[in-house]
């Protein structure tokens, strides 16, 4: 896909609308996103690996990942899982196979934007899809900032938004289903893990937006809460890849362990820097959480052995289904793709959305946010981390918590994991102790927080 030509409707593609959104220059993320319109389909032609049939009446879905720019060595992974996941519906194949091809017999037909690791125009994109194409829904963003562009939009169109990329938290809106890990399923254990093995003295860093600053503040307090302490915090524009003044910072700090929050192309840049500046992973170890699999191929397994990322899926869980994945996963793009965690997210909540539509459709009810939103909640499936959930009180998504060790294969050696599926809380209990995020059933979209009084949440485990 080139720079210019950033729009596809996979079924049948409109010229006005194609000069439209080629006209735009356009922004980075992930988003999923399902309105009260888009019952009504066009015949036409999907892409993925092969043109297909998708017969009549199909259900237009968007998937609205960056493809260029700063941010596409990451996003355009996620496009690639949510093609693989809805070939599989449309096909009734993988973990679809028992529902026969298509979603009651419907297909599933794609309109594909690509916003340019560019997010101010997240929101115009989120508009045209919701408006002009009238799709049921979009898959897509990647970061906090993109997400909050398009957040507006969802909330005044009543549409419904999949969020597959784990986030600061601090959110619980109506109009988003949230399966990326909150914060309870990534800093809450990460952070006491590098207290204990490591020790108190954490150097934080952070590409300058939203998510690696909130993430840091949730970090900051929780290792406070440990007893330890911060003794640098550095951050840089996005895009950056030069980094020998904040390497020369953390030389000079000697802390125990570097939290990285790093995202996009300044991941493999910081730590070929880190590595050439002579740090070692065993003098001062580096605990990341934007950092998977596909960063570590693009920057030289052996920059990041023996670092570390908290995350809820690695390629190498050693479950059937994320074996079957990964077949499937390299069979469709190659053998040597790697998968990873942002990846899988968006995989799993295609699932979840085909699943919950099936329920709308066998019901005899129409697709909109109303009934495909209570459709979602409480959601299971059996994904290739596990069996995961969605929470039917805050619409985030019950995930493992774990931690890697990246090897010199790249990949990462599973050295924590929890037993099974950790409950989402998405406010951080270290900065709102009590506070948690309940939405009424039905929804009637009115305020989902509500105050409990209580000084912790109980962590709670999905049931095998």
């Amino acid at each position: 896909m080139t720079k210019n030509r950033l729009y596809f409707d996979l079924g049948r593609t409109s010229r006005r609308r194609f000069l439209k959104y080629g006209s735009l220059a356009v922004g980075a993320g992930v988003v999923a996103a399902c309105t009260n319109q888009g019952q009504q389909g066009q015949q036409g032609q999907q892409q993925t690996s092969s043109q297909q049939d998708l017969g009549e009446n199909p259900i237009k879905v968007g998937v609205m990942y960056s493809t260029t720019g700063s941010i596409a060595i990451v996003e355009k992974t996620l496009q690639d899982a949510t093609f693989l996941a809805i070939d599989q519906i449309n096909n009734g194949t993988g973990p679809w196979k028992e529902n026969g091809a298509g979603i009651a017999g419907r297909k599933i037909q794609k309109v594909v934007v690509n916003p340019d690791s560019n997010w101010d125009l997240y929101n115009q994109m989120s508009k045209r899809l919701i408006e002009e194409d009238q799709v049921s829904c979009v898959l897509g963003c990647y970061t906090s900032a993109s997400r909050k562009a398009v957040l507006p939009v969802f909330e005044d169109k009543n549409a419904l938004l999949y969020y597959p990329v784990y986030y600061e938290g601090n959110e619980c809106s109506s109009n988003v289903i949230y399966t990326g890990a909150a914060p309870n399923q990534q800093i809450t254990d990460s952070i006491p893990y590098c207290y204990e093995n490591f020790g108190p003295r954490g150097f934080f860093v952070g590409s300058d937006y939203i998510y690696p600053k909130e993430s840091n503040r949730i970090a900051k307090a929780e290792l406070k809460n440990q007893g330890g302490e911060v003794v640098g915090e550095e951050y840089a524009a996005l895009g950056t890849t030069e980094f020998i003044t904040i390497i020369n910072k953390i030389k000079q700090a000697n802390p125990d362990f570097v939290l990285s929050n790093l995202v996009g192309d300044s991941v493999p840049a910081f730590y070929r820097q880190y590595k050439n500046a002579g740090i070692n992973a065993s003098d001062i170890p580096i605990m990341a959480y934007p950092t998977t699999e596909q960063e570590i191929k693009a920057m030289d397994p052996q920059n990041a052995e023996g670092h570390y990322t908290s995350f809820n899926y690695f390629q190498s869980v050693d479950t059937p289904e994320n074996k079957q994945f990964v077949r499937e996963f390299k069979k469709m793009f190659g053998d040597d793709r790697v998968t990873n965690g942002v990846m899988e997210a968006a995989y799993l909540q295609t699932f979840f959305m085909a699943q919950a539509m099936k329920e709308v459709l066998e019901a005899g009810e129409e697709i909109n946010t109303k009934t495909l939103r209570e459709a979602t909640r409480g959601q299971e499936f059996n994904a290739p981390q596990g069996k995961v959930k969605v929470d039917p009180d805050n619409y985030h998504t019950y995930l493992y918590a774990r931690i890697g060790r990246w090897n010199a294969q790249g990949q990462a050696e599973i050295i924590q994991s929890s037993p099974s599926a950790v409950k989402p809380i998405p406010w951080s209990q270290a900065l709102y102790p009590g506070r948690e995020c309940v939405h009424p059933s039905p929804d009637d979209r009115s305020d989902p927080t509500k105050e409990t009084g209580k000084d912790k949440l109980e962590t709670k485990y999905l049931e095998s």
